[in-house]
């Protein structure tokens, strides 16, 4: 079942991210910056501020919460950002993130293009995000709390005009 989240969520949240952070970043990002990230991103103030101005998204297996995702409501040129997706290690390849996916897709039923960024390493995510059929548009070096990783850019296309 997937629904939106709501306050009591915040902890099964922050669970869900520090579980997949430490296993998919596991030798790529040091579990310091990780933590911090973690416990400053996904604090119970910030979820409150998400919630109020973004969209989130619980999936539920057996009434627990097992993933989520975070996106931003479509801007003035119909873009949003995906901008958190995870899914406990334990519930990956079995649907439940194109399940989300979709839930995604049809509370942005105005928007042309979804980005989303993901770490150049994170093959377990890029394979996913390519696979529900987003776009690479770049790959780019930057830091991430101090760190330098390799980021890829993709868009999804969602509502775009055909071509004639």
């Amino acid at each position: 079942m997937i629904r939106p989240m709501t306050t009591k969520d915040s902890v099964h949240v922050q669970q869900i991210a520090r579980k997949t952070w430490s296993s998919t970043y596991e030798g790529i990002i040091p579990e310091a910056i990780q933590n911090d990230f973690i416990d400053k991103s996904y604090s119970t103030a910030m979820m409150q501020k998400r919630m109020e101005k973004t969209n989130v998204l619980i999936v539920e297996c057996d009434n627990e919460p097992i993933g989520f995702a975070n996106f931003t409501k479509e801007d003035d040129d119909g873009d949003s950002e995906l901008t958190a997706m995870y899914i406990l290690p334990s519930h990956q390849k079995i649907g439940h993130g194109a399940e989300l996916f979709d839930a995604i897709l049809s509370m942005l039923k105005n928007a042309r293009q979804l980005f989303v960024y993901v770490d150049g390493q994170n093959l377990i995510g890029r394979s996913f995000y390519e696979k529900q059929g987003f776009k690479l548009v770049d790959i780019f070096d930057e830091y991430f709390e101090g760190h330098p990783v390799e980021t890829a850019q993709y868009v999804y296309y969602i509502n775009q005009p055909a071509l004639v």
